[in-house]
C-alpha cells in the first residue's frame, strides 16, 4: 500500500516555477491558459505545477464558465513567512558585520594610498 506524503506550503515554494506563478497570480487571477503562456514548459507540466499550489492551500482555482482562473491565497503563505521571519535578526547581524568589515577594507585601501 503506497500513501502520498502530504504537501505543505514549503514544498509548494521550493519550486522556482512555482514561485513564479505565485508571483504571476500575486498581481490577478488567470486562467490556466494565460499562466502557461509565460512559461517553456509545457501546458501538461504547468497543470502539475498548478495542482500542488491548490493542493498547498496557496492557490485557489474558480471556474468562470468554461475557463479555470487561479488566485492566490495570501493567508496560507504565513507560516512560510513566519518560519523565515525567525531568522530576519540573525541575517541583519550577519550583513551589518560584514559592512563593517566592508569600510575597515575600505579606510585601509584609502589610507595606503595616501
Amino acid at each position: 500500500m503506497t500513501t502520498e506524503a502530504r504537501r505543505d506550503v514549503f514544498q509548494a515554494i521550493a519550486d522556482p516555477t512555482r514561485r513564479e506563478i505565485i508571483n504571476l497570480i500575486a498581481r490577478k487571477a488567470m486562467n490556466l491558459n494565460a499562466i502557461a503562456e509565460h512559461f517553456d514548459s509545457s501546458r501538461p507540466s504547468i497543470s502539475q505545477h498548478i495542482k500542488i499550489l491548490n493542493e498547498c492551500g496557496l492557490i485557489e482555482i474558480e471556474k468562470i464558465g468554461r475557463e479555470r482562473y487561479c488566485k492566490v491565497q495570501p493567508r496560507n503563505l504565513v507560516p512560510a513567512f513566519l518560519w523565515i521571519d525567525q531568522f530576519k535578526d540573525l541575517w541583519e547581524q550577519k550583513l551589518d558585520s560584514f559592512e563593517q568589515y566592508l569600510n575597515k577594507l575600505q579606510t585601509k585601501t584609502k589610507t595606503k594610498k595616501k
